[in-house]
């Protein structure tokens, strides 16, 4: 009877897969070959496909929240090895709701899982969230409803689809994190020169100092180490960079700061990487070429998905991470250049021909610079005054503080807004609103009760010191809401206890 029982439940699966692969091939938005894909699966269809794919003991799909303009934000858990699934990943997409190959493969990849359970590791835990801006998706624009980009709201965490992106993201504690975009293959000044993009997906990962240097090492090994799984793919690939043309313009990889997705998943000791796909804009149809991207896509999430050996030394890694003590200090000022000068090849596509040009540029930074740090403090202290805005951050942030019941002395470091650095920095190639802070010498001072102390003998302590740290040069006193905190002669209202 047992093997009758087995027989029925291949059968069963089996019919569950062709219902699915049959549903997709009437389907002519949603072929079963990705590679024939025209055009992007819209929100409604994504909605209505998860209403059909859940399957008790493999897929989940559940609401996890509301956008700005009142649309569910949702999250697809893939799971079929019981307690062995001890890896947990998390891939996300659609932060700008305009770039959307990232989304529609991850509509496929759940796909394949339905069809095919055993294409998924015993020992992966998996999380999607397919689209996190469902409002820029409806509307194909970069932002929200409110007008945010979500992939700058890490740090304030203003909107809703990034505090409960947030929220998920503390609960589950990936090991490994993908952030799933798009970027412009053939801009203006490339196309004046005869140039565009050569590479139709990139990829970069965690690079802010304040996370260990074993972390940062093995996320860009597993950037360098794509290359070649994708030429074999038959798929053009670089790490991700940006910036200006060769040889004269600037080129450099992703931001440092903590206000985006990946990096502030690296706060957490997450192995968080950007996937970026190259879309022709200017063409007549830019989704012409979606298939491509989405098989890209598709061959990098199960390259960094790894093998057993691999997922388990991530794993190893990122754990790790969490427990590591802090370093003794915090680099608050870094920038990329090009120690010594060297000569880089810029790939890129010649329009005419459609062949691959190599451009000399002395201009390309992969060397990343600290300029100036400063000790690590015990512990942040919060003036009262300013307690209850700080309080509802620093629960947006799941980070621990007391309150104090009564006048306490501590010697602590007071901190000076000097300025606000708003323009673009052409000469660094830095972005706008950098905090230039003067740093006193410590010294005893009372601190009235309601007074708020961050101790950073936390688990969240990196993540607690990449947005509460005054000297950083770019942080919290980048927002409006924020800088008003300070005190007339620009004192701000977060101190160090050295």
């Amino acid at each position: 009877m047992s093997g009758v029982r087995g027989l029925r439940h291949v059968f069963a699966a089996l019919c569950c897969g062709l219902a699915l692969l049959a549903a997709g091939a009437q389907d002519p938005n949603f072929p079963a070959d990705h590679r024939a894909l025209k055009a992007t699966l819209s929100f409604e269809a994504m909605t209505a496909f998860l209403k059909t794919v859940e399957k008790p003991g493999l897929i989940t799909v559940s609401e996890e929240g509301r956008s700005a303009g009142g649309r569910p934000l949702f999250l697809v858990h893939l799971k079929r090895g019981g307690t062995k699934a001890r890896f947990r990943a998390f891939f996300y997409a659609q932060q700008h709701g305009n770039e959307v190959s990232g989304k529609d493969a991850q509509l496929y990849l759940i796909r394949a899982i339905a069809e095919h359970p055993e294409v998924l590791p015993e020992d992966v835990d998996l999380y999607l969230m397919p689209t996190v801006n469902p409002d820029g998706a409806v509307a194909n624009r970069r932002t929200n409803d409110a007008k945010a980009d979500l992939n700058r709201d890490h740090i304030v965490l203003a909107q809703p689809e990034t505090q409960t992106f947030d929220r998920i993201a503390r609960r589950i504690l990936p090991h490994l994190a993908v952030d799933s975009h798009e970027f412009v293959r053939d801009g203006k000044k490339s196309e004046m020169r005869g140039l565009e993009a050569w590479p139709i997906i990139t990829m970069d990962c965690l690079n802010h100092p304040l996370f260990p240097d074993y972390l940062r090492a093995a996320a860009m090994a597993r950037v360098l180490s794509a290359a070649p799984v994708m030429a074999k793919a038959g798929h053009a690939y670089d790490r991700y960079t940006l910036g200006g043309l060769p040889p004269d313009g600037e080129t450099r990889p992703s931001t440092t700061e903590v206000d985006d997705g990946r990096n502030s998943l690296g706060s957490l000791g997450t192995l968080a990487f950007i996937i970026e796909a190259g879309v022709r804009r200017n063409l007549p149809d830019p989704q012409i070429d979606l298939g491509a991207r989405i098989d890209a896509y598709l061959k990098l999430y199960w390259h960094l998905l790894g093998t057993p050996a691999s997922r388990a030394q991530v794993r190893n890694l990122s754990e790790r991470a969490r427990r590591e003590p802090l370093p003794p200090f915090l680099a608050t000022n870094f920038f990329w250049a090009n120690l010594g000068g060297k000569t880089h090849f810029v790939k890129m596509l010649d329009r005419a021909t459609g062949q691959p040009v190599e451009i000399a540029s002395p201009n390309v930074m992969f060397d990343l610079v600290v300029k100036s740090s400063v000790p690590t403090p015990q512990a942040y202290v919060i003036e009262a005054r300013v307690a209850e805005p700080m309080k509802a951050l620093l629960d947006r942030h799941g980070i621990r503080y007391e309150v104090m019941g009564a006048p306490t002395k501590l010697k602590s470091e007071r901190c000076r807004l000097v300025r606000l650095e708003e323009p673009y920095d052409e000469l660094y190639q830095r972005y706008e609103n950098r905090q230039i802070v003067a740093r006193e010498a410590a010294a005893e001072r009372e601190f009235p009760a309601g007074t708020l102390l961050v101790r950073l003998d936390q688990p969240l302590a990196r993540r607690a010191i990449s947005f509460l740290e005054p000297c950083m040069l770019y942080g919290l006193y980048a927002f409006p809401e924020f800088r008003a905190l300070q005190q007339p002669d620009g004192t701000l209202p977060v101190q160090r206890l050295p």
